[in-house]
């Protein structure tokens, strides 16, 4: 007997009684992001590998260790399942020359893929938010795009997220304090684990991220970015400080905010919570100015950010936030050869009148059949035989509250079903 085939670990399905939450978010997703003026962009899952080897960079994580890439054995090329949603976002846009027309508000969702440990909130394939502002220089779309996940937040019930805010200052500046950390680092070489020794010259500031707690100390006493930021950059993270106070956002100031991704800078964003254990962030992003020159654009000035949907639904679960389930309107039973060839028309014209129908399969008496209509969640239970089917008509039966069956016709049963 031949072994079951098991979905690949850390890939996992979402079942029917998972879905509704799924698209509940995603409708919210939708009408917030509609409120702001985005569209929604779709791009491929499988990209050329040099792709995000170019945009996320050869010293990270993700590019190291953490890529699906493989040989398409018809033509040779090295291809890889998407990690993250940017870089084909902004492909797409050089592509298809979508700045011609001016500046872009987009958006894109859906699954990602990196090979990493699975736990709690990490997964291999996992869903993403990502929005992008691409062709805005000022710190006011850096704003924007944080009071909007102010608000989704609201929208969707979650309440005690922690925002921290920093910036990584200029390309010039950042390469100033790079030298600095590294001449740090290489003074303190035996304070350092074998990662940071990895990183030390070829992405020093992700040495600053570690989670060891040995090199926290170390980590304390580096060199501080803020001494090397230029003035442009200050007055930019000072503005976003500013309007974050204006609108009446709560963030805290950290300096040592780096995000996995080489292309970020100036603004970096991360909101936090302490309800999911280790895997506390749930949305994060920043301004990415150089990215679009550095994969063959012009210099064009973006930000943006990327929710994990799995994070945020287990978070809204943790924390009791309610999503009602959407259940048929209707189920129809019946009894009788008239009535088995009338329930189809009446299931029809009810579904014409955008009720949401389940027509009973499988026979079984009255009795088999109205257990299957009450476990099916639908809040009415329509009941035709055979005198019914003869004069036009069904009887509605109330499943969810102790109210009397009717008999109508089928004009008179649609106003009654649509009642709330």
């Amino acid at each position: 007997m031949s072994s079951t085939i098991r979905a690949i670990r850390g890939m996992n399905d979402i079942l029917p009684d998972e879905v509704y939450q799924w698209d509940f978010f995603e409708t919210t997703i939708r009408d917030w992001l509609a409120a702001y003026g985005y569209h929604n962009i779709r791009t491929p899952i499988v990209e050329q590998t040099d792709l995000f080897v170019r945009s996320i960079g050869t010293a990270t994580d993700i590019v190291e260790k953490e890529m699906y890439t493989f040989v398409d054995h018809l033509n040779g090329e090295s291809l890889t399942l998407r990690p993250e949603g940017t870089a084909s976002c902004v492909r797409a846009v050089l592509e298809h020359s979508l700045l011609y027309t001016g500046p872009q508000r987009l958006y894109y969702y859906g699954p990602m893929f990196r090979h990493e440990r699975p736990q709690k909130g990490r997964y291999r394939q996992f869903h993403q938010v990502g929005v992008e502002a691409i062709g805005y220089a000022n710190a006011e779309i850096d704003a924007e795009l944080i009071i909007m996940c102010a608000r989704l937040w609201r929208q969707l019930g979650i309440s005690n997220l922690r925002l921290e805010i920093g910036t990584l200052g200029s390309v010039a500046s950042r390469a100033v304090y790079r030298d600095r950390l590294i001449d740090f680092f290489e003074r303190h070489l035996h304070y350092l684990d074998e990662d940071a020794r990895r990183r030390l010259y070829t992405n020093p500031l992700r040495i600053l991220d570690s989670k060891n707690p040995a090199m926290h100390e170390i980590i304390l006493n580096a060199p501080k970015l803020l001494d090397d930021l230029d003035e442009e950059s200050l007055v930019h993270f000072k503005e976003l400080q500013d309007r974050l106070h204006h609108q009446g956002i709560d963030f805290e100031v950290n300096l040592k905010l780096v995000r996995g991704l080489d292309y970020y800078n100036r603004t970096v964003f991360e909101w936090k919570t302490d309800k999911l254990g280790a895997q506390g962030t749930v949305c994060a992003g920043g301004r990415y100015d150089g990215l679009i020159e550095q994969m063959g654009g012009k210099h064009t000035p973006a930000c943006g950010f990327a929710m994990g949907i799995e994070r945020i639904l287990a978070l809204m679960n943790e924390t009791g936030v309610k999503i009602d389930r959407t259940a048929a309107d209707v189920y129809v039973v019946y009894q009788g050869e008239i009535a088995a060839k009338f329930c189809w028309n009446v299931a029809e014209y009810f579904r014409d009148n955008e009720l949401k129908v389940i027509l009973h399969c499988g026979g079984g008496n009255f009795k088999s059949q109205m257990k299957k209509a009450d476990a099916s969640g639908a809040r009415f239970a329509i009941i035709i035989g055979d005198d019914e089917a003869n004069d036009n008509e069904v009887s509605i039966k109330p499943l969810r509250e102790a109210v009397e069956q009717v008999r109508v016709g089928l004009n008179e049963a649609v106003v009654l079903l649509k009642q709330d």
